[in-house]
């Protein structure tokens, strides 16, 4: 009986002994993947694109939504009636200042001045004559064998003979203008709209119009800055010339230049804007009149502005804000106060300063106190 509880008791010991080696193989081994699952901190640390804040001096735009207009915008309509003989260049062509657009038949016309031309020199003729006479009779009216009365019919005749010649004169002149005006010129560049007088229609004096012309260059861009910007726009003109840029829609570079050129002289109460115009070079002819354009006036230059690329603004329920690589290469999150902009960049007002590390890239993937590896660009 003492035995049996002797190998009892030694079987207990010896089945607690192996328990304990187990847990204490079991022990290790936990322990050994948890130091390999503990992760090494520099490889957590997000790579990030970094960009070194810096002072840059940018110009200050006020922009705006406009319209084009044209400087000048005619009706072509005829001086003289008669039949359309020829259109010389076809509808929408661009044409030069003096170019021939339009012949009316000048038949009648012409005719008219030879009339003038003929009635002139019949009547020179007769001043000749008048004249010859005039002469005959000074003589004899000294010799006394011409009395007074006769002496003075003479010389009346021959003052109407100049008259007549005179007026036969500016009858040819007349005649002239009119066959001048059966050839309708272009009065200055521009480009010819859709013709309305086909060859063969009678055309009058005041009747309906032959076509339009219109002046693409330059042309007239037209906006309405508001009365705030107005002090803006007047303080900058006294200092000189206001360079103008204008923007089709979808372009983000500008292609057509111009100044600022006219400020109208009241304010419209119902709206408190005003009439502004710039004028712009459109050597492409690609402005046309009535488009909607817009135009960006350059009104100062804002000399150190720390710059930021867009890329690196956040959004949130506070504001605007980046991410600046602080103490420990760390995310550091800063609200910031936006200025304007200057093509991918954007001035900050406040929240950074110059010489700072801004993350631009990789925005979603990290946060306030982030661990991140800049990479310099």
């Amino acid at each position: 009986m003492r035995s049996w509880k002797i190998a009892l008791a030694a079987t207990a010991i010896a089945v607690a002994a192996i328990g304990f080696v187990a847990l204490r193989r079991g022990e290790m081994q936990v322990g050994s993947a948890a130091g390999a699952a503990t992760p090494n901190p520099a490889a957590m640390a997000m790579p990030v694109p970094v960009t070194t804040i810096v002072k840059k001096a940018i110009p200050i735009y006020l922009d705006y939504s406009a319209r084009t207009e044209s400087i000048r915008n005619i009706s072509l309509q005829a001086k003289v009636s008669g039949y359309i003989k020829a259109q010389h260049v076809a509808d929408g062509t661009d044409v030069k200042e003096g170019d021939l657009l339009y012949t009316i038949d000048p038949r009648d016309l012409q005719a008219a001045l030879d009339q003038a031309k003929a009635q002139a020199q019949r009547d020179a003729a007769a001043l000749d004559y008048a004249h010859s006479n005039l002469e005959r009779g000074s003589t004899l009216a000294k010799s006394g064998y011409l009395a007074k009365d006769s002496f003075d019919q003479r010389a009346s005749t021959a003052g109407q003979a100049e008259a007549a010649l005179a007026m036969d004169q500016a009858a040819i002149r007349t005649a002239e203008l009119n066959l001048s005006y059966t050839e309708i010129r272009a009065p200055f560049a521009g480009r010819l709209g859709r013709n309305q007088a086909p060859v063969g229609a009678l055309v009058s004096i005041a009747g309906a119009p032959l076509n339009t012309l219109v002046q693409l260059d330059p042309i007239y861009v037209t906006f309405n800055p508001s009365e705030s910007d107005l002090a803006e726009i007047q303080k900058a003109r006294a200092a000189g010339k206001i360079a103008a840029d204008v923007l089709l829609p979808g372009e983000t570079q500008a292609r057509h230049q111009g100044e600022l050129t006219f400020i109208d002289n009241a304010v419209d109460r119902s709206t408190g804007t005003i009439v502004v115009r710039a004028t712009i070079d459109n050597s492409d002819l690609s402005l046309l009149p009535g488009q909607y354009v817009r135009i960006r006036l350059a009104i100062r230059t804002e000399p150190d502005a720390l710059m930021v690329p867009q890329t690196a603004l956040g959004s949130s329920q506070l504001g605007k804000y980046v991410y600046v690589v602080g103490e420990g290469n760390k995310a550091d999150q800063r609200l910031v106060s936006l200025g304007p902009s200057d093509g991918a960049l954007v001035a900050v007002l406040k929240g950074v300063s110059e010489g700072e590390r801004v993350i631009n890239g990789n925005l979603q993937k990290i946060g306030p106190g982030a661990l991140v590896q800049p990479q310099l660009q």
